[in-house]
């Protein structure tokens, strides 16, 4: 019976992740950056809440502005995400930076010069 909840919630997980993919397409706010992609998605057993993962491409201020941009559109999100879900309650996304990217780009740099050596 575990393994079948887990197999739900990874299930939820996935379609949740692949919808706020499609969705950030159709934002027309300005600020949002084309180079948004969606890491990661955490959600509570309840299905209260969402935490999504975001990786932005750009400068800090690029970086900021999408994230100002989302929080602003989290309201939209949530109701395209229930349109298009079949779930009872709809999971209040936060929107938090993934900066895993940036830190791996970083890593390979320090290789890289320490292979140069």
């Amino acid at each position: 019976m575990i393994f079948v909840a887990n197999n739900r919630m990874e299930r939820i997980k996935e379609e949740f992740r692949r919808e706020l993919a499609s969705i950030f397409r159709e934002i027309k706010d300005p600020r949002l950056s084309s180079m948004v992609s969606v890491v990661a998605v955490e959600i509570t057993k309840d299905l209260k809440y969402a935490k999504v993962y975001v990786s932005v491409m750009g400068s800090a201020e690029e970086k900021a502005n999408s994230m100002l941009a989302l929080k602003s559109a989290t309201g939209f999100i949530k109701r395209e995400i229930g349109s298009r879900l079949n779930l009872r309650g709809v999971p209040h996304p936060t929107f938090v930076l993934d900066t895993s990217i940036d830190y791996g780009a970083h890593i390979n740099d320090l290789i890289k010069k320490i292979n140069e050596k």
